[in-house]
């Protein structure tokens, strides 16, 4: 199989999987038992802490496991917005998060009566600055936004987003799930004050993530016993943080090469396509080289997926999060509008560092037939 599919979830490395399966063997303690069987496993839980808290430039004790991006981005925007509502009651987002940040934010406007205001990009895409500063309000408690988009790539100006925020009593909450592992990065440095990650995203384990906070106040999202500092109840999932901070330390090592090689993949394949007619949905100045979205005038994107499919080629239409639905991006209809022919063409293709060239070279060599094969027209 040609997997090109990263973007949705990774491969576990052999490494990862290795360690995982000794702690399951040899580690199977409780970490908040006393006795040695706990003892152990509540060091190598505090050892995967320091390790990623090391890797961000953190306190250990500003950083709480969770099951994943989604619960780490429930945990922030739910947990410090009931916590802090004699501060505020308006959050900004954008219209191009993942739904895991837009459902959250709707829940606390529909059920909670927050006020809830979604940016749209600018008609070319481009997500500037200026587009949160117009919509801060004095009574803004949280500004949530994404690094990198999970369909496009986009790079969203996180650092100039930070700077707004910094002098205002907003906190500034980062979906830092497709980054993680992919790009060096330092939550306190850049001026976030939550920031979310998943394992599965950078070849760790599934049903694993964290969530970094800085010393505020916010309520529990899950309740019971007094794990992880007290913020998050329940027996830690030891076997999978030990995978997810092996994974992260992996990646960290090979932050360079991994991108140069990654960037070079992309070129390939773009290259490769020559002389087909596709176009790229690519936005604003910068953008992650591990996506491309693209698409081929009059081919239709569930057909395109399930030729390929049928033929050993993962791909994506979209976010992971909406497979088997059939509604359209609501990312490309943020830019594109909800009646471009664009949303039924575009397909993911998504790169990591153990995709080859060979991989590349094959899919090209795969796909050109099927997009002049006009029997997948619309």
């Amino acid at each position: 199989m040609i997997y090109l599919d990263n973007a949705a979830t990774t491969a576990v490395l052999p490494e990862v999987a290795q360690d995982m399966l000794e702690v399951l063997t040899a580690t199977f303690g409780n970490p908040s038992s006393i006795h040695a069987a706990g003892r152990q496993a509540g060091k190598l839980v505090r050892q995967a802490r320091q390790t990623i808290a090391t890797l961000l430039d953190v306190p250990p004790r500003n950083l709480i496991f969770t099951s994943g991006g989604s619960e780490a981005n429930n945990q922030a925007l739910i947990g410090y917005a009931l916590a802090n509502r004699d501060k505020g009651n308006h959050i900004v987002t954008t219209a191009i998060e993942h739904h895991s940040v837009l459902h959250t934010v709707a829940y606390l406007r529909d059920r909670l009566g927050f006020d809830v205001t979604i940016v749209k990009p600018h008609p070319d895409g481009d997500f500037t600055p200026d587009l949160i500063a117009h919509a801060l309000r004095e009574e803004t408690l949280i500004v949530s936004t994404m690094y990198a988009n999970n369909e496009t790539g986009q790079l969203l100006p996180i650092s100039d987003i930070a700077a707004l925020v910094r002098d205002h009593q907003a906190v500034y909450h980062v979906d830092a799930v497709q980054v993680i592992g992919k790009l060096p990065i330092q939550p306190r440095t850049l001026g976030i004050d939550f920031l979310s990650a998943s394992a599965h995203k950078f070849h760790g384990p599934k049903g694993v993530g964290f969530l970094y906070h800085g010393d505020f106040k916010f309520d529990n999202l899950i309740h019971g016993g007094d794990q992880e500092e007290g913020r998050r109840a329940g027996t830690e999932n030891i076997h999978s943080i030990v995978g997810m901070a092996k994974a992260f330390q992996i990646a960290a090592e090979q932050f360079d090469t991994n991108f140069d090689k990654i960037s070079a993949l992309n070129k390939q394949l773009l290259s490769g396509l020559a002389g087909l007619d596709f176009y790229l949905n690519q936005f604003g100045e910068a953008t992650l080289p591990h996506v491309l979205n693209l698409g081929f005038p009059g081919i239709n994107q569930d057909l395109l997926l399930m030729t390929l499919d049928l033929q050993g080629v993962a791909i994506s239409t979209g976010s992971a999060c909406t497979a088997g639905a059939i509604e359209p991006s609501h990312v490309l209809a943020a830019v594109l509008g909800d009646s471009s022919v664009k949303l039924q063409e575009s397909i993911r293709i998504s790169l990591s560092d153990l995709t080859t060239s060979a991989d590349i070279a094959e899919f090209v060599r795969i796909l050109k037939p099927i997009v002049t094969n006009h029997s997948l027209t619309h």
